[in-house]
């Protein structure tokens, strides 16, 4: 049995034809764009026996409306090579931009194979001669036709995901430097875990170098916000500061040019950083702080309780205000300790089921309690991290980093 392709669109009948058919069969849009004369489509079962439903058009302007997510096959009835103009595929191209995630079948003449071949090639899944088109023909063809699609828009989304991932860690590799540290005596260890859910990056950043001058510089900072562009700014702002911490920049001085790069590079005028920058002397026993609107670090030392740095000379965060000063405040380190600097996703999570916050006192605490069981550079970090997450009842929303620099 036979349905034939209607060269006027008409109303089918209420008993009968494809608007009866159940709503869980295959739906094929049939495009006959070859002016000749209409085809007849044969009556097609899918696999759970229901009939496969068809719509009809007789070009693309009509098969546009038609198109919708219920279409999973189009059969596009090639029209001959002189009736579309120099590229003989151009209809075919037209359906295939116009339905990028549909599969596409092309109907053509029997003496047309190396056309029928090419679209293939072109993008078509699979092609009918007019003289084979039988019912068990072509409901195997748009069954083949509609698998081979859903696979080959798998593997595009799995290629894509890839490339992505790839993109990400090159990010990631700019945003989590390798600290610089040779001949300096001091251990180093980060911790570093984005708020996104599936993210490599955040909008927190730091770093850690030697100048010649024997002083170690380190950085830790955190852009307002939590998406890829947050992660860009701070990869450009963490560059930025090597560069010129190499240049002989520090203080106040540094800070001022980082927020001139920060105003000119951010995509918002309301995006803004905050900053901890800490130089340590070549004697290890001094360093001069600036915070820009940062938490202040923690120094541990030996037989002393852990304590937050002062923070009475905090300037404010770069990019709120113009013409801004970050006054340097120089405290004594001693001879051994340990300065953790960190972003306020260690402080900011909360305690329990709860509204309360862990804080920079909570945060001491686990420290202090770690520090006394006698953990120690990596696993104090881990230690604290674990910690921190298992309070706030799993993964903190926050983008978080922290640093460690131990002088024994």
């Amino acid at each position: 049995m036979s349905v034939p392709v209607p060269r006027q669109r008409e109303a089918p009948a209420p008993s009968a034809g494809p608007a009866t058919l159940p709503e869980n069969g295959l739906t094929l849009l049939v495009i006959e764009d070859d002016p000749s004369g209409a085809f007849n489509v044969p009556e097609m079962l899918d696999t759970e026996g229901n009939r496969v439903r068809i719509r009809t058009a007789r070009n693309l302007t009509e098969a546009s409306r038609l198109l919708t997510d219920g279409v999973q096959c189009i059969l596009l009835a090639l029209p001959g090579p002189s009736e579309d103009g120099p590229d003989s595929l151009a209809t075919l191209r037209r359906v295939l931009k116009l339905a990028p995630s549909h599969a596409v079948l092309v109907l053509t003449a029997e003496d047309d194979a190396e056309r029928a071949a090419e679209a293939v090639r072109v993008g078509a899944q699979d092609f009918l001669f007019r003289g084979e088109l039988d019912g068990r023909v072509l409901s195997r063809a748009i069954r083949y036709a509609v698998e081979r699609k859903r696979s080959d828009l798998a593997q595009r989304q799995l290629t894509e995901s890839r490339l992505r991932a790839q993109e990400n860690a090159r990010l990631e590799r700019g945003l989590l430097p390798t600290p610089l540290l040779d001949g300096s005596g001091l251990h180093f260890a980060a911790r570093y875990r984005p708020g996104r859910s599936r993210a490599l990056l955040g909008g927190d950043f730091y770093d850690t170098v030697r100048t010649p001058d024997g002083t170690v510089h380190a950085m830790i900072g955190d852009v307002c916000g939590h998406g890829p562009d947050e992660a860009a700014l701070g990869v450009e702002l963490r560059i930025a500061w090597r560069a010129l911490t190499f240049a002989g920049l520090c203080g106040d001085q540094l800070l001022g040019t980082l927020q001139q790069v920060l105003e000119n590079e951010r995509a918002d005028d309301e995006i803004f950083a905050t900053l901890c920058t800490v130089d340590i002397a070549p004697d290890g026993r001094r360093a001069g702080v600036c915070l820009a609107g940062h938490p202040s670090p923690l120094a541990i030392r030996p037989s002393m309780a852990p304590r937050l740095l002062p923070t009475d000379e905090n300037g404010p965060a770069l990019g709120l205000l113009p013409n801004a000063r970050w006054p340097r405040r120089e405290v004594e380190l001693g001879g051994a300790w340990s300065l953790m600097m960190y972003t306020d996703g260690l402080i900011e999570g909360r305690v329990g089921s709860g509204v309360q916050r862990l804080g920079q006192d909570g945060m001491v605490e686990i420290v202090a309690r770690q520090v006394a069981e006698g953990r120690r550079g990596e696993e104090l970090l881990d230690a604290t991290v674990t910690e921190v997450r298992a309070l706030n009842g799993g993964e903190l929303t926050d983008d978080l980093a922290v640093l460690l620099l131990d002088r024994d």
